[in-house]
C-alpha cells in the first residue's frame, strides 16, 4: 500500500479554542483504534469487512448514545464504498460523531482510516452515514436535543444532513420507480456461452443469536447482522468466480425490524448479475423464534470485484439467471448499476471534479438535486469571505480558494422570509428585477421542489451573441429554525435542448439564494455564485470595483419583493 497524502481540505477547521483555553472537541465524538489481528482477517491476510462493519456500528452507536443519553438502535446505513483493503498488523482508526438530531432520529458520520505503524503512512478507507433512533421508553418516543454546530465543518455537515435525510426518506420509493421503468426497457436477458448458473451461487445459512452478539439492550447488534450478511454474500461471490472476492460497495439499506437474543437468523445470498469487472450479490436476513413465522430484518445489495496479482479487477464469468424471479433480479441489477454510476459520478466527486453540466434524466434526478443543494450549503458554510464593496447596505463579498472564485451578495428586506422564498424561487419572474434575465421558460417540472428552466441572457459586449443556460432549480424549506430557505441552481444538459447558433451556451456550477428569517419583519437574503466563464462577465467589473451594478440589481430585487409581499405565488405548470 502506498502512502497517500492529500493537499488538505479547505473546509478543514483550524484548532477551535474555547474561552477556558482548552481545544474544542465535539462532545459526541467517539474514537476507536484496533490493531488487525489474524483472528480478524480472511485467508488473504486482509481485514474481514464484516469485522470492520461491527467496529463501525459499535463506534457510531456509542456516539449516538452519548448525544441521546439513552440506548440507541441502528435504523439505516447509507451507501458505503470501500476504497482500500486493510492488512494484518495495520491499525484501523474509526471516528464517529453526531452531525444532526431530528425529532427522534439522528445522523452519525463515520470516517475510517488505516495506519501503517512501520511507515507512518495513513490513508482513507471509507466514509459512512448511519441513522440511529433512540430506543422507546415506557413514556413513548425519546425527544432528542438539538445538535449545536460550533465549527465551520460541523455547520456544513449539520446543514447537509437535512438534505441527506430528505434523500433517505424518498430513496426506497424512487428506487422502486426507477427499477420498474428501467427494467421495462431492458427486454430479455442476454444469453452467454459458458455462463455460470445463478443457482450454483445460492447460499443459505442460519445463525443463533447469543448474548455476545447482542448489545446491552439484548437486541442483536446491527453491525453483527451486517457481518453475517457480508459473510454469506462473500461465499456466493466466491462460488461464481472460484476466487477470493473483494467487497467494494454496499448500497443504502434499512433495518426493517428488530432481532433479539434467542432469534434464529436465516441469511440468504445469490449473485444477481455479473458484469465485466464486478458482480452484484443480493442478501436477505430473516429471523424466527421456535415455531414462529419468519420476520424480515434486512435486505442489501453488495458489489464485489476479484483482483489479480497487480490489484486490478479481473474479468468475471457471466451469470445465467433462474427463470422468473432470477430474471427479474438480473434485470434489476442492471438498472441498479446505472443508478450507482450516476450516484458515484454526481455525489462522490469533489466539487472541483464535477463537470459544469451533467446530463439530467429521471434516474439521476435524486442525486443531482442532492448535489445541487449540498454544493450551495457548502459554499454558504465558508467563513473566510472578504468584503469587496458595499453600497446602501448591499454588500459584495468574494472568496478565492484553489483558483476558484466565488462571490456573495447580501442584503436585508422587510418581507417575510417565506414570501421572499416563494417569489425568488419562481425564475420566470426574475426578469422583473434582474436585467440579466431576458427570458425564462420552464422545461420540466421534475417534482414540487425541483424545476428545470431555460434562461436567456443579453450579451455583455457589443456585437456578440447572448447566452442561454439550462438550469436545475432546487428549492428547500427549513427543517427547523437553524436552517434557511434555499434556492439552489446548477447547469444540466438535456438532449431536447441542445446549444443553438443564436446563443452561446453558458454554464453555472453552483449558485443560489440563502434566505434567513431574522425576525418577523426582517429577512436576510444572500446570493451565492461560483464564477464560471459564462458567469464572470456579468460580475467582473463589480469585483474589480469598476461598477456597482450588483447594487442596482439587488435594489430592484428589494423593490420587487416589497411590491409583491402580499401576492400569491403559483408553481410552474408540470410538463411531466
Amino acid at each position: 500500500m502506498s502512502c497517500e497524502k492529500g493537499d488538505g481540505d479547505p473546509m478543514e477547521d483550524p484548532l477551535f479554542i474555547l474561552e477556558s483555553g482548552e481545544v474544542y472537541r465535539n462532545p459526541t465524538e467517539v474514537k476507536m483504534s484496533q490493531i488487525v489481528m489474524p483472528c480478524h482477517a480472511n485467508h488473504c491476510g486482509e481485514l474481514s469487512v464484516g469485522q470492520l462493519l461491527k467496529w463501525m456500528d459499535s463506534t457510531a452507536c456509542l456516539s449516538a448514545e452519548r448525544h441521546a443519553g439513552s440506548p440507541c438502535i441502528t435504523a439505516s446505513v447509507d451507501d458505503i464504498h470501500f476504497e482500500h483493503t486493510i492488512g494484518v498488523g495495520q491499525v484501523v482508526n474509526i471516528k464517529a460523531k453526531v452531525n444532526r438530531a431530528f425529532t427522534s432520529s439522528m445522523e452519525v458520520g463515520i470516517t475510517v482510516s488505516c495506519e501503517d505503524l512501520f511507515s507512518s503512512c495513513q490513508w482513507n478507507v471509507c466514509n459512512a452515514f448511519a441513522t440511529f433512533v433512540a430506543r422507546r421508553t415506557e413514556e413513548g418516543k425519546v425527544q432528542l436535543k438539538q445538535v449545536i454546530p460550533r465549527t465551520q465543518t460541523e455547520q456544513m455537515e449539520y446543514s447537509i444532513a437535512a438534505e441527506r435525510r430528505r434523500m433517505r426518506l424518498t430513496h426506497a420509493e424512487i428506487i422502486t420507480d426507477l427499477l420498474s421503468s428501467n427494467t421495462a426497457q431492458l427486454g430479455e436477458c442476454q444469453e452467454y456461452q459458458g455462463a455460470v448458473s445463478a443457482e450454483r451461487t445460492r447460499v443459505e445459512s442460519v445463525e443463533l443469536v447469543l448474548p455476545p452478539h447482542a448489545n446491552h439492550q439484548v437486541s442483536t447488534f446491527g453491525g453483527q447482522i451486517m457481518a453475517w450478511m457480508e459473510n454469506v454474500a462473500t461465499i456466493a461471490a466466491s462460488r461464481l468466480c472460484n476466487a477470493h472476492p473483494t467487497l467494494r460497495t454496499i448500497d443504502m439499506f434499512h433495518f426493517r425490524g428488530p432481532s433479539h437474543i434467542g432469534d434464529r437468523l436465516v441469511l440468504k445470498a445469490i449473485v444477481n448479475n455479473a458484469f465485466k469487472h464486478s458482480m452484484e450479490v443480493g442478501v436477505c436476513a430473516e429471523a424466527y423464534q421456535g415455531a414462529g413465522a419468519l420476520r424480515h430484518i434486512n435486505s442489501a445489495f453488495m458489489t464485489f470485484e476479484v483482483l489479480d496479482k497487480d490489484r486490478k479487477p479481473r474479468t468475471l464469468p457471466r451469470i445465467r439467471p433462474e427463470p422468473v424471479d432470477g430474471k427479474r433480479r438480473y434485470q434489476e441489477a442492471v438498472a441498479r448499476k446505472k443508478i450507482r454510476l450516476d450516484r458515484k459520478y454526481i455525489i462522490s466527486c469533489k466539487q472541483t471534479e464535477v463537470p459544469l453540466s451533467v446530463p439530467w434524466d429521471i434516474s439521476n434526478q435524486m442525486y443531482l438535486s442532492y448535489n445541487n443543494v449540498s454544493a450551495l450549503k457548502i459554499m454558504a458554510a465558508r467563513s473566510n469571505w472578504m468584503l469587496s464593496s458595499e453600497k446602501n447596505k448591499v454588500s459584495l463579498y468574494t472568496l478565492e480558494e484553489n483558483q476558484i472564485l466565488c462571490f456573495k451578495v447580501e442584503t436585508h428586506v422587510t418581507v417575510p422570509a417565506e414570501q421572499a422564498f416563494h417569489l425568488l424561487s419562481d425564475l420566470r419572474r426574475r426578469h422583473e428585477w434582474d436585467r440579466h434575465y431576458q427570458q425564462c421558460d420552464v422545461i420540466i417540472q421534475a417534482d414540487e421542489d425541483d424545476t428545470i428552466y431555460r434562461v436567456a441572457t443579453p450579451c455583455v459586449s457589443k456585437g456578440g451573441k447572448g447566452q442561454d443556460f439550462i438550469l436545475l432549480a432546487s428549492r428547500r424549506k427549513p427543517c427547523d429554525s437553524r436552517d434557511p430557505y434555499l434556492i439552489a441552481l446548477r447547469s444540466v444538459t438535456l438532449p431536447t435542448h441542445p446549444a443553438t447558433e443564436d446563443y452561446t451556451r453558458g454554464e453555472v456550477l453552483c449558485a443560489g439564494f440563502s434566505i434567513w428569517e431574522e425576525s418577523n419583519a426582517v429577512t436576510k437574503i444572500s446570493y451565492y455564485n461560483q464564477a464560471t466563464p459564462g458567469v464572470l462577465p456579468y460580475i467582473s467589473n463589480d469585483i474589480a470595483g469598476l461598477s456597482s451594478s450588483f447594487y442596482s440589481t439587488f435594489h430592484s430585487c428589494n423593490k420587487y419583493l416589497e411590491e409583491n409581499r402580499d401576492s400569491l405565488t403559483v408553481l410552474p405548470p408540470s410538463d411531466r
